[in-house]
């Protein structure tokens, strides 16, 4: 599989799906878990497998080439998903399943129903024609900010790398991880010197190893402020307009803001019954952090 092969083959799945999904959706016959359920199951097979194998690489083992199909892409297949839960037809047939669900051959039956028939919903299915119109805009421009994210948070992550001179700092490292540091520095063309690479976490590996307090300092704020530079790879404006967006798009479909409406199809519920349990971690946690703190006095 080379780069070149998906833009192409991205292209040929949402087609071959959505050709899928209007042979459903104007199916003369009645609707029935079968002609409807089922099919939309075994719709996108072609596109399932091509994007299993895309998404794995841009946060793993991205290029220009990659990305570049991710920005181009981005907006088509949230375009491409509204195509499917905003296709009335479509979602008369599920609606008709939903309704009748009583009479289907099992639980098993009666759950994937409510899924595709909730999934329709959250996706702006009842909305206005005006109202989904809006909805489809707002998606483009969320796949687009999205990507836009990601590749700004990679790009940071990469150049937050922590650029070590003298090799008495790295003092409490062990052995290989020191090599690991100056092996990542001949990488960068830097000779003589040592790079530690930020992880994809603020709290990084080496933090608890490093006896330099400024080192520590230095390496803690380089992963904390990664995409807060002032640079290219700056996040802020990007995170605004995100949330700005995704409260747009909750309150349109009937949320109060977008943590209920991610959360409303989760364990939790409600943002409220998140915010109860993280309450009462805190007792739990500050007697692990005391018990913890007495033990390294003693």
């Amino acid at each position: 599989i080379k780069d070149g092969d998906f833009q192409p083959a991205l292209e040929e799945g949402m087609n071959r799906q959505l050709a899928e999904i209007e042979k459903i959706a104007n199916n003369p016959a009645p609707a029935t878990f079968e002609n409807t359920i089922v099919a939309m199951e075994k719709s996108g097979r072609m596109l399932d497998r091509v994007e299993e194998v895309f998404f794995a690489l841009p946060s793993a083992h991205t290029d220009d080439p990659l990305q570049k199909v991710q920005a181009t892409h981005a907006p088509k297949l949230a375009a491409h998903h509204d195509a499917i839960y905003l296709n009335p037809k479509l979602f008369a047939r599920v609606q008709k399943i939903y309704d009748n669900r009583a009479r289907l051959a099992g639980p098993e039956q009666q759950q994937l129903v409510k899924v595709y028939y909730d999934q329709f919903v959250r996706s702006g299915a009842r909305l206005s024609n005006a109202d989904k119109a809006k909805l489809r805009t707002i998606n483009k421009q969320l796949s687009s900010l999205e990507t836009t994210f990601e590749k700004k948070l990679l790009a940071g992550t990469k150049a937050g790398a922590l650029v070590v001179d003298n090799r008495a700092e790295l003092a409490g490292l062990g052995p290989d991880a020191i090599a690991a540091a100056a092996h990542a520095a001949e990488k960068r063309g830097l000779k003589g010197k040592w790079v530690i690479p930020l992880q994809n976490t603020t709290q990084q590996p080496a933090l608890k190893s490093l006896s330099d307090r400024a080192l520590r300092k230095a390496l803690f704020e380089q992963s904390w402020m990664r995409t807060e530079m002032g640079d290219a790879n700056d996040t802020r404006d990007t995170i605004a307009t995100m949330a700005k967006l995704r409260a747009e798009k909750a309150n349109l479909l009937g949320f109060p803001n977008y943590a209920a409406y991610v959360l409303e199809n989760q364990m939790a519920k409600a943002p409220k019954a998140v915010l109860d349990f993280m309450d009462k971690l805190v007792p739990a946690t500050r007697a692990k952090a005391a018990a913890e703190r007495k033990e390294l006095q003693a």
